[in-house]
């Protein structure tokens, strides 16, 4: 497969509607949110679980496109695959922990991961645990998206109309059961993302694997459905290619050309849908070329 000659950033738009795009934990899983501005947030470990989905029902069962990072997976049985596929062995359990002193025998583990499994080579990973198969730094990083105006997330009562047990529903005259739902009314949401040449090289990442990548962030939100995100849509994705592996210009200063604000900025009631808003991109320097792969 071609090598990735390119140098990219991205600026992707998603929206939710009666949602909650990414619940903290930490917080009985409110929809995460900077406290300092109310302003949502989304993980990048969010964003790239829903690339992984996604790309498990693409490419389910071919060679390469495996998942490393698999719900329910156990990751201390991928490595010993790539130990007997390499035929890399030791005669005590414990100097497993540690790659072949052999560069090249600790390189072909690292490799045999990257050619197998699409998000090792994407995201990167670390696979030192149990059997030793390495680290590696992927060419694709996500930062955290973060709305583009605060939000207020509600929290809503909702009653199971059912019991659990048949103890609970003899025991019980009113069966119902109570609970919450936090939601997010409307949220626009922006995620910046990066792609480096020279780590894909190490990797194995190539023009195929970008493409996947692509048309992963168009079709993921499709593929995301449940009861407790509501309706996700990805609204834009800009995409900015520089001629050069190590790039033409900052990535900050490609990032400022996207402008996203609202279409009637004197308007008091909160924005409800993506026609709330205008999206602009400026004129990007000299040997960076944009790519509009949702508009």
């Amino acid at each position: 497969m071609a090598a990735l000659k390119n140098r990219y950033e991205f600026v992707y738009l998603f929206d939710v509607t009666n949602g909650n795009p990414n619940g903290d934990p930490d917080a009985g899983n409110l929809p995460r949110l900077d406290p300092e501005t109310n302003q949502g947030l989304v993980t990048d470990v969010c964003l790239k679980r829903k690339v992984r989905n996604f790309v498990q029902i693409e490419k389910a069962g071919q060679p390469g496109f495996e998942i490393y990072m698999a719900e329910r997976a156990i990751l201390n049985n991928q490595h010993k695959r790539a130990y007997e596929a390499c035929k890399i062995s030791y005669e005590k359990k414990e100097d497993y922990k540690k790659l072949p002193k052999d560069e090249a025998k600790a390189r072909e583990l690292t490799d045999w991961m990257c050619a197998n499994f699409y998000d090792v080579r994407t995201f990167g990973a670390v696979m030192s645990t149990g059997y030793n198969a390495g680290q590696v730094r992927g060419p694709v990083q996500l930062a955290f998206a973060r709305s583009i105006e605060p939000i207020v997330p509600l929290e809503i009562s909702i009653t199971r109309m059912a019991a659990t047990t048949e103890e609970d529903a003899a025991s019980k005259g009113d069966i119902r059961t109570m609970g919450r739902k936090h939601v997010v009314p409307y949220g626009l949401y922006r995620a910046h993302g990066f792609v480096s040449a020279s780590l894909a090289e190490r990797t194995g990442f190539s023009e195929a694997d970008l493409d996947l990548f692509w048309y992963a962030l168009q079709n993921m939100l499709d593929h995301d459905r449940s009861a407790a995100r509501g309706e996700m849509a990805a609204r834009r994705l800009i995409v900015f290619r520089h001629e050069k592996p190590l790039g033409n210009a900052p990535a900050h200063k490609l990032f400022d050309l996207v402008k996203v604000g609202r279409k009637d900025a004197g308007d008091p009631a909160p924005a409800r849908r993506y026609d709330d808003y205008d999206v602009t991109v400026g004129t990007p320097p000299a040997g960076v070329e944009i790519l509009e792969l949702i508009q």
